[in-house]
């Protein structure tokens, strides 16, 4: 799925209209629903600054629309080649069933991806015994790693307080 389709999807997900999605990141009213129109086709790909705006406004992770090329069969195979490539993720047979698992030869990816992968089977074994709504399970996905508690990674600062720090930064900045 192209980052056009990932903003369409998440944008439908969200129940907003293109006018609205581009209005929110700041195009004007009398373009903001043709250049979202434009995105979404694929016609324009937006850069990585649209593309945080964005995120921040779907309240998503810009990981979460930015996918690799997943449109076709072949494509999945080529995104899962370059996963085995860099992250060690191998291909085998348990009981007669493909499965996909993870190289335990090199340590330091297989330990990252290890946790990730059991914090994703945590909430995903929550959605199936009914401890949490789909809806709770897609923020989890789409906004991953902000709200897996069980994570090492850093959280990134919300953009209202990066905004704060930064007018304090400028106000101390006068003061000199």
């Amino acid at each position: 799925m192209a980052i056009g389709e990932r903003i369409r999807f998440i944008r439908n997900l969200r129940g907003m209209t293109q006018k609205w999605l581009g209005l929110a990141v700041g195009f004007p009213e009398r373009a903001a629903d043709v250049r979202m129109a434009q995105y979404e086709a694929g016609t324009r790909k937006p850069k990585e600054n649209l593309v945080n705006d964005l995120a921040r406004v779907l309240e998503v992770s810009p990981a979460a629309l930015d996918v690799p090329n997943i449109e076709s069969y072949v494509g999945l195979m080529h995104t899962l080649f370059a996963l085995e490539d860099l992250y060690g993720l191998k291909i085998g047979n348990i009981d007669g069933e493909v499965c996909l698992r993870l190289d335990k030869s090199n340590s330091t990816n297989y330990l990252s991806m290890f946790d990730m992968f059991s914090a994703w089977e945590r909430e995903s074994a929550k959605l199936q015994n009914g401890e949490i709504t789909k809806e709770a399970y897609d923020q989890w996905r789409y906004t991953y790693p902000k709200f897996d508690k069980a994570s090492n990674y850093v959280k990134t600062p919300s953009q209202k307080l990066d905004d704060a720090l930064v007018e304090q930064f400028k106000g101390n900045r006068k003061d000199r």
